[in-house]
């Protein structure tokens, strides 16, 4: 009698995920570089209520592409792409990580690539881009220590990037982070969340560039929102942080390293 044939391992896929508003000109070559990222076999684009041509130009350059009538932000748009991948998701295959990216990264997507090693292998459970200093950016880094301080008196640890929406989770990390937080306040208290749920979250610096915030009108009102959202997030996560010095207590704790737990 031969013997039995092995069953091959369930092959672990990745879906990305972009969030977009009026991204014509950028959107396409963020989709194309996404093809030298490992394991990933759906591009999703969410087109959020945008005025110009992201959906079409996404769809053309090979997305699949789902619209907002009407602008929801980007949390509401990041729970529209997860729902409709696990729609794509099969029974008999392991649900595909979530790998979101900004829209405006065009062709530096393709270094989004070491995000995905430590999800597949089991080693994080997400893991969020530290980016390099983008040219042109104008901050003061007030919302960026508003979110770093949060998360270490939340959470025990001092992230370097706080507000990164570049990041690759499992589904069970994300589905244990919904509902998410409104706004721009969705990556901090998704990292809140899961490191007190006892998942593993790392950091992995990626050579990733994107449109910066300037100085503008328009860049502080950005800025302004984030802030909102931010303070928003925390505060209905019981976090309670005083909102004049966002420098001094981040910076002194920048060596403590996350929890880490199964969380599985």
């Amino acid at each position: 009698m031969p013997p039995r044939a092995r069953r091959a391992a369930p092959q672990q896929r990745v879906a990305v995920i972009i969030p977009a508003k009026n991204e014509a000109g950028r959107i396409a070559a963020t989709i194309r570089a996404t093809a030298a990222l490992p394991a990933v076999d759906l591009v999703l684009v969410v087109d959020d209520g945008s005025a110009d041509a992201t959906g079409q130009v996404a769809r053309e350059a090979g997305a699949v592409v789902v619209r907002h009538p009407h602008n929801r932000g980007k949390a509401e748009a990041m729970e529209t792409g997860a729902a409709v991948v696990a729609m794509r998701d099969t029974e008999q295959d392991p649900a595909r990580h979530l790998l979101f990216l900004d829209a405006d990264l065009g062709d530096s997507a393709a270094n989004a690539a070491p995000l995905i090693a430590p999800v597949m292998t089991g080693d994080a459970d997400l893991t969020i881009a530290i980016l390099p200093p983008q040219p042109g950016a104008a901050g003061r880094g007030f919302v960026v220590n508003l979110a770093r301080r949060a998360i270490a008196r939340a959470a025990g640890w001092v992230p370097k990037a706080p507000l990164s929406g570049i990041r690759c989770l499992t589904r069970d990390a994300y589905e244990a982070a919904t509902p998410l937080a409104h706004g721009w306040g969705v990556e901090t208290a998704m990292t809140i969340d899961l490191v007190r749920a006892g998942y593993d979250v790392a950091e992995v610096p990626c050579d990733l560039r994107h449109r910066a915030t300037g100085r503008d009108l328009r860049s502080r009102m950005h800025r302004a929102a984030q802030y909102r959202d931010v303070l928003f997030a925390v505060s209905a996560r019981g976090v309670k942080i005083a909102t004049k010095d966002t420098h001094g207590a981040a910076k002194r704790k920048a060596n403590v390293k996350p929890k880490t737990g199964s969380g599985r």
